[in-house]
């Protein structure tokens, strides 16, 4: 059997800390799940250990949005074809099989205890867990970059992104929390 890691989040936007973990796990594991959660306005779910994951303006990218800056940026690392990209809806425990093999090793990079509780969770639904150290104390976090897009210094957040997303990236409207364009 080929070996395989996963890697689970929302990816608004997929961001320079989201690919490193996929490389990260490709480093160890000949190929890797992205599952890409809240993959529609369905799953959308308020948790304990997060205020704002299921707000629609901290989901302003639909889930073929989302899909398509991910394998641009595998596409620029030469990393496409040991990746797979799969919806995958955290919420719903009894299918996450359908999605992500449970012989998958998922890993997740814990900060806060978001992250613990999805560590967890993903152990009580049959998943080995590589929690895996953050590189700084700080997160790069998906809200600051929406928060820098949408203002002028356009600068400042392309430096977080992979370079190949940067044009598909667009401001967020304020009223609707869905992306421009």
């Amino acid at each position: 059997m080929t070996s395989l890691a996963a890697v689970t989040g929302r990816f608004q936007p997929f961001h320079v800390e989201h690919l490193e973990l996929v490389q990260r796990a490709l480093g160890e594991f000949d190929r890797v799940v992205i599952g890409v959660t809240n993959p529609d306005s369905r799953s959308l779910q308020a948790h304990p250990n997060s205020a704002h994951r299921h707000k629609p303006e901290a989901n302003p990218y639909t889930y073929w949005q989302r899909y398509r800056m991910i394998t641009a940026a595998l596409g620029e690392c030469g990393l496409v074809d040991r990746v797979e990209v799969v919806p995958f809806p955290l919420d719903e425990p009894s299918v996450w099989a359908q999605y992500i093999p449970l012989h998958a090793i998922q890993f997740v990079r814990v900060y806060t205890p978001w992250e613990r509780s999805k560590v967890e969770r993903l152990r009580d639904g049959g998943y080995e867990v590589r929690d895996v150290q953050p590189g700084s104390s700080k997160p790069l976090r998906a809200s600051d970059i929406r928060a820098s897009l949408a203002g002028d210094n356009d600068a400042a957040w392309q430096m977080l992104v992979p370079g190949s997303i940067v044009g598909m990236l667009e401001p967020v409207l304020p009223d609707s929390g869905r992306s421009a364009g």
